[in-house]
């Protein structure tokens, strides 16, 4: 069913890129194929294009618009794959995969392509589009990470308007996944733990983060890996919000965490750098007045709302 935009305006987690889908996917149509012919024969229908994993875009001078006619997206090259979104107040909602641009090969004029990331960092697009971009980039890239069987070997098939792959061989089905990744806030007083990996922005802290293994529950999750990546043992663990993360296709599950040690054992293959900071230090870098000029990522991550929930709304454990 379709978000009840009302109930979600109240979550922390609405706030985040990538966190606002108005799409009613209608997932009790998606193994009928009466509704699927439906919803493709629809004239209404829209489609939004994808050049392996870039959004393709019109742009008139002033506005970027993401949908297309089914005629305006077969101008622009050939579908490899095409899948069913949902329900965009009742119009039929498609994503197509297209082979990637060549960089000798720059969009047409009035068009352009970007990557999902800066889109939603330079806000090209509105909440709710990037909800949807973020829903599709994930679809498409699952789909093409399994185009063979996992159980047999065989080249696998869409099904279920997208929703799913069949095997050709073993008919074994395959759906789409989510990895469930938790990031961390770990609370020392008023103080709390943030690090760098080598790949960051200069001078950029933020908040640790790592996968949820197979059998471990969220707090555990959050103990283990702060315990890896820094020495610090956590006590206590509270869930405050999460975020999709589509880079390929993550849930980020954010915590606040109580640190129970102080002293930081870092793993240097991890980190680069680990270090304890005020809330001074916090609030400096969340609104990029900080003496030493050090930042944390934009407000489009859930790492800047863990932080801005510690810093200036003084939540905790």
């Amino acid at each position: 069913m379709a978000q009840d935009q009302t109930l979600t305006r109240q979550e922390r987690s609405s706030a985040l890129g990538y966190a606002t889908n108005p799409l009613d996917r209608v997932a009790q149509f998606r193994d009928n194929p009466a509704k699927q012919s439906e919803f493709a024969a629809d004239p209404r229908r829209l489609e939004l294009i994808l050049e392996g994993d870039h959004p393709f875009f019109r742009f008139d001078g002033q506005d970027y618009g993401l949908w297309f006619t089914p005629q305006q997206a077969d101008a622009i090259g050939a579908s490899h794959l095409t899948v069913f979104l949902g329900l965009l107040d009742g119009i039929p909602t498609f994503a197509r995969a297209h082979a990637a641009r060549q960089p000798e090969q720059p969009a047409p004029t009035g068009y352009f392509t970007s990557d999902l990331r800066s889109i939603a960092v330079q806000g090209l697009m509105p909440a709710a589009e990037l909800g949807i971009l973020a829903q599709a980039k994930s679809l498409i890239g699952w789909h093409r990470a399994h185009a063979f069987c996992a159980k047999c070997g065989s080249a696998t098939t869409p099904a279920g308007g997208g929703w799913k792959r069949e095997c050709t061989s073993c008919k074994a089905q395959h759906f789409p996944r989510t990895d469930p990744v938790s990031i961390m806030l770990v609370i020392d007083g008023d103080r709390c733990l943030l690090g760098r990996q080598a790949h960051f922005v200069a001078q950029s802290y933020s908040c640790l983060a790592g996968f949820i293994e197979p059998g471990e529950t969220l707090e555990d999750a959050v103990r283990r890996e702060v315990y890896e990546e820094a020495g610090i043992e956590v006590s206590a663990v509270r869930y405050l919000c999460n975020q999709p993360w589509p880079f390929p296709s993550s849930l980020m599950i954010g915590c606040l965490a109580q640190a129970k040690t102080h002293d930081i054992v870092m793993d240097a293959e991890e980190l680069e750098d680990a270090r304890w900071f005020t809330r001074e230090d916090v609030r400096g870098m969340l609104t990029r007045t900080h003496p030493q000029g050090l930042i944390c990522p934009p407000p489009i991550a859930i790492a800047h709302s863990l932080m801005q929930a510690w810093a200036f709304e003084n939540i905790t454990v």
